[in-house]
């Protein structure tokens, strides 16, 4: 859906290059991109005639073991990541596909499974490496720089190029529990009932999401379900395997499953197992809600526009949140939506052009009925291209902050190839 074509390319491998590329497009004054590892739908990464700075080739991870340490570099993907922490057991809170680039999903906010226990990704960031738009080179730490440190968790791109992060790490692994339980659709309605009491007591150590979507034609299911609207328990847990299995039999008990498949795996093998549903070509656009409770009415509405899907290749995701993240202050960084417990998310994805107003006009229709039972805020990472008019609302109370801080880091707006915060 992306179809832009810069001027030139500039595929850095450290940040010399970094450099060189931003003061070459200041000169010629063009206009600037930034590429991590290109995942996110609003193309942001691209622009037709500019300079695209290019950091997929930059993917080191270095760990330190002994003080639980990661730094990584921005063109790493979650994947790069995983392998390097688990070969200690260790590991940090990131999103729940291997292909997602680090630098995005952590200028954003970042969650995934680990985050009930660990907080989101930003809130494990120690340090980051800076470029900035005058061609300084920053630290940006809770010591060094803090103005800056504070907008880039959760600002995304506006305040410079990040060319390396350093995490704080957990011991995770290296095997967890982890598995899919499968719903008929019909018995839907009492699943997200029996999910919203179960996530209320729920220990921080277990992580269960709800997927709505055409079966896709796993192994343990019959074949007759194949292509057949569900409803999808994802479990995850990182604690003792078998008090693991204690905590997740009530879930089998919301209604006669079709199949499940749940065990001990390598987390990292956990970490890819959605990668499937977004393989490279699809055309997505996906959107995003905040939520305190999961209101019955919200409820109806899911299960409406999940029985009404415009695609086979369509989900609708609710992800829990509720524990660690919650206990950060909405004014402690960037990212404000700290009384988010569950994350809605809608994902359009679909092959032909020919389908885009039908695709498209689902997403849209089921984020506006949602809307008002949602809470404040939004998670800038799962915005489309044309919701920059959402950003202020993004940050709450924090926008004029970040707006001061874009002033004095990016006066010009540099870097506005974003979710833009004016100066």
């Amino acid at each position: 859906m992306i179809d832009k074509r810069p001027a030139v390319i500039v595929k850095c491998t450290n940040t010399s290059d970094v450099l060189a590329a931003l003061n070459y497009a200041k000169a010629q004054q063009l206009e600037i991109t930034i590429r991590g590892a290109g995942h996110n739908i609003a193309g942001n990464a691209i622009c037709d005639d500019g300079l695209m700075i290019d950091l997929s080739d930059m993917k080191k991870v270095t760990v330190d073991p002994g003080a639980k340490r990661a730094f990584v570099q921005p063109g790493a993907t979650l994947a790069d990541i995983d392998a390097a922490t688990q070969q200690h057991g260790l590991a940090t809170p990131v999103g729940i596909n291997s292909t997602t680039g680090i630098s995005g999903l952590t200028l954003g906010g970042g969650f995934g499974w680990l985050t009930r226990k660990y907080g989101m990704t930003i809130d494990n960031l120690v340090s980051a490496q800076v470029v900035t738009a005058d061609g300084r080179q920053l630290t940006a730490s809770s010591t060094e720089n803090n103005d800056l440190f504070w907008a880039i968790r959760g600002g995304g791109g506006n305040f410079g190029i990040v060319t390396e992060f350093e995490f704080r790490l957990h011991s995770v692994g290296p095997e967890i529990l982890a598995g899919l339980i499968v719903y008929p659709f019909d018995q839907a309605k009492q699943v997200l009932e029996q999910y919203r009491t179960f996530t209320q007591t729920a220990p921080e150590d277990l992580n269960v999401w709800v997927v709505m979507r055409q079966a896709p034609p796993l192994p343990f299911l019959p074949e007759e379900v194949h292509g057949k609207e569900v409803i999808v328990l994802a479990i995850f847990y990182a604690g003792d395997l078998q008090q693991g299995e204690t905590l997740i039999e009530p879930l089998r008990q919301f209604g006669t499953p079709h199949g499940e498949h749940i065990g001990a795996q390598p987390y990292t093998a956990w970490q890819q197992a959605f990668d499937p549903l977004l393989t490279e070509g699809m055309r997505n656009y996906w959107k995003s809600h905040n939520f305190t409770e999961l209101h019955d009415d919200a409820l109806d509405l899911l299960l409406h526009y999940a029985g009404n899907l415009p695609s086979p290749h369509c989900e609708i995701f609710i992800g829990q949140l509720a524990g660690s993240a919650n206990t950060v202050a909405s004014d402690a960084m960037a990212y404000s939506s700290r009384d988010a417990k569950f994350v809605l998310n809608v994902h359009a994805r679909w092959e032909t052009p020919a389908e885009d107003e039908k695709a498209i006009g689902w997403a849209r229709d089921f984020f506006k009925a949602t809307t008002p039972y949602a809470s404040a805020g939004a998670y800038v990472n799962f915005m489309t291209a044309e919701e920059g008019g959402r950003v202020t609302a993004a940050y709450d109370s924090n926008y004029q902050r970040l707006a001061e801080i874009k002033r004095q880091y990016d006066p010009d707006n540099l870097f506005h190839h974003n979710q833009n915060i004016k100066p």
